[in-house]
């Protein structure tokens, strides 16, 4: 009996043990979770944001540091979880499993709590969980900056011993990823999409952002400042609770809906990431990169003017990228953008774009400035077409037989007598 309580301040030790450790893994899945916006608004927020803001500007030694206190505490408790084993073994019976089971015990605790738990509640609320995980996070890296040198150069060392001639490959071609997939899959049907894919992303180049866009009638925005009850208990169209400026005009910020975890305390438009401004006539390929180098999540399109014309977000482009044919209408209104009602005759939406239009039904169309059917009738009418209108434009003649005034216009399309005998352009 008097061997058990000595066990006990061993496995007050351990338990010690599995709280650090525990923290060091939080701690590093916290930080290295964070994105730039986050970073940023960690610099201007209170002081132990802003120390945790600085400690990632020196990342490489952070993680050093972390890595090197887990092992230590990871070891320590081996060693621990090993000495109560060994007592254990001299107070069972001979051929007992207490030993074995409590190693075993002891490693899934370790995996449980000191991984598996911390890692997940750390990610799932890293902004707002770095404040905390900062100031201890400093005092370990003060205290392991003397052997940083020697970790960073085992590193290196190790690095040209087992890649003494690894060179980074400088550009990677389109056609470097053609091969690429050629290679590694002997499955017809996934080397089909994997092309699919890969056509798509080469087509970004071509298709202007206006083309694709979410026009200013297809999302809603909300002057600042902005309550959870504006939004009425529904989800936006767009996925994200746009801001405009204080005049109600540019949207200026957003919020994803989706990714909020927790309602923010106050008014909601204090949580809106800026945004990305680009021109009507940049491309899907240049929105994306933006996106991704900005790391923002929706791009403003402005005419000539720098009016707000309508919107893009990052699904939008994956949209474009993974979704076979592509259709603005799909994503906007649950319909297919070109149906056939007969020999020459079809109905559309007013979002669908002249150049799907011209694809698929294999004719010439004349040179437009817009980019949709709406935008054809509008420039045609000089005017916001409504119901029962109906227009001539090159081979087609044009009538709306549906138009909200604001999101859905249905069009039907007929082939012109004096054009259907001609061949079709090829």
């Amino acid at each position: 009996m008097e061997l058990w309580f000595e066990l006990v301040p061993w496995l007050a030790a351990m338990l010690i043990l599995i709280v650090m450790s525990g923290f060091f893994s939080g701690g590093e899945a916290c930080m290295f979770s964070l994105r730039p916006a986050d970073r940023a608004r960690l610099a201007a927020g209170n002081r132990t944001q802003q120390l945790a803001a600085r400690l990632l500007n020196e990342s490489d030694r952070l993680l050093s540091a972390v890595l090197f206190w887990n092992l230590m505490i990871n070891m320590t408790y081996f060693a621990v979880a090993s000495i109560i084993s060994f007592r254990l073994g001299r107070i069972s019976a001979a051929g007992s499993i207490w030993p074995y089971a409590f190693a075993a015990a002891s490693l899934l605790m370790l995996i449980l709590f000191s991984e598996m738990l911390p890692k997940t509640l750390a990610v799932l609320s890293a902004r707002s969980a770095a404040g905390y995980f900062a100031p201890p996070l400093a005092i370990a890296l003060r205290l392991a900056r003397p052997i940083l040198p020697v970790l960073q150069a085992m590193n290196l060392f190790s690095r040209r011993l087992i890649w003494p001639r690894f060179q980074p490959e400088p550009y990677l071609e389109i056609s470097d990823l053609g091969r690429a997939i050629d290679v590694s899959t002997s499955d017809a049907d996934l080397a089909e999409q994997e092309q699919m894919v890969l056509n798509q992303i080469v087509a970004m180049s071509n298709i202007r952002v206006d083309e694709w866009m979410r026009p200013r009638t297809q999302f809603l925005a909300f002057r600042p400042p902005v309550d959870w009850m504006d939004l009425e208990g529904r989800m936006t169209p767009s996925g994200y609770l746009l801001v405009t400026d204080s005049q109600g005009g540019d949207v200026c910020g957003a919020v994803d809906l989706m990714e909020l975890y927790e309602l923010p305390v106050g008014n909601v438009d204090r949580e809106a990431a800026p945004i990305v401004y680009l021109p009507w006539c940049a491309t899907l390929a240049d929105a994306f990169q933006q996106l991704y180098q900005l790391d923002r999540d929706v791009v403003a399109v402005v005419n000539e003017f720098g009016d707000t014309i309508g919107i893009l977000t990052y699904e939008d482009i994956m949209d474009a990228v993974f979704t076979d044919k592509p259709s603005r209408s799909e994503r906007l209104m649950n319909r297919q953008p070109i149906e056939s009602l007969g020999e020459g005759v079809w109905q559309v939406t007013g979002v669908t774009g002249l150049r799907q239009l011209a694809s698929d039904l294999n004719l010439q169309l004349p040179p437009t400035r817009s980019t949709t059917v709406a935008g054809v009738l509008q420039e045609t009418l000089q005017r916001l077409p409504v119901e029962g209108d109906t227009a001539d434009w090159g081979p087609l003649a044009l009538c709306v037989i549906q138009s909200d005034g604001r999101t859905r216009m249905l069009v039907e399309l007929k082939v012109k007598p004096d054009e259907s005998d001609q061949e079709p352009a090829p």
